[in-house]
């Protein structure tokens, strides 16, 4: 974690970042971040431990802004399926509005997780966030079928590849760089591909 957070601290974030996403992070060094600024590579170090904490600093934000995207959603999910309006949810475009109101506004960030983190903690993100989402969508599953809902019984390694194409289909507009209006063309076909086929696979 960064020791402080003064003028110079918020010198180095953009100097950090030009550096990670032209290199990727095993290939950038805290003495060429530091060259940036025109500071010293002690001095760097004087505010950030590591390599890793000054990486984590850049996407700490947007893991945050994910983790509350998603735990909002998901209890709104659940109010959906207690009001026995699944309609609502499936026309509601929700991981398309992630994209949007999350991805977008903190797209560095998000390149850095998936295109620039080998090496880090992260560089597993879309693994993690497929695993997630099946274990989510199981126990989601589980709580329609109380409901008396006649969901499809989806075995967890099939849910698994289908969820790992799905979700790097959704993040190809990060990993090439779509601009906003491009992107929001591509999520409609993605919207328009992907859900009929969700719905008949889970039964909702």
């Amino acid at each position: 974690m960064p020791k402080d957070k003064t003028d110079t601290y918020l010198r180095i974030l953009p100097a950090a970042k030009e550096e990670f996403l032209e290199k990727g992070f095993e290939q950038a060094s805290m003495r060429s971040i530091a060259s940036r600024i025109n500071m010293s590579a002690a001095g760097l170090y004087r505010h950030f431990a590591d390599k890793e904490a000054l990486f984590t600093a850049l996407i700490e934000p947007a893991l945050k802004a994910s983790e509350a995207w998603y735990q909002a959603h998901k209890e709104r999910d659940y109010e959906l399926l207690d009001g026995n309006n699944l309609e609502v949810m499936w026309n509601s475009g929700a991981d398309v509005n992630m994209i949007l109101e999350v991805v977008y506004p903190n797209f560095d960030a998000f390149k850095l997780l998936i295109c620039r983190s080998e090496g880090t903690q992260y560089s597993r993100f879309l693994h993690d966030l497929v695993m997630l989402e099946q274990e989510e969508t199981l126990l989601f599953l589980e709580a329609a079928q109380k409901k008396g809902i006649a969901v499809k019984n989806v075995r967890p390694e099939e849910l698994h590849l289908l969820l790992s194409a799905y979700v790097t289909a959704l993040f190809e507009v990060v990993v090439h760089d779509f601009p906003l209006e491009d992107a929001k063309h591509y999520l409609k076909t993605f919207q328009t591909f992907f859900y009929p086929g969700w719905r008949a696979v889970l039964g909702l």
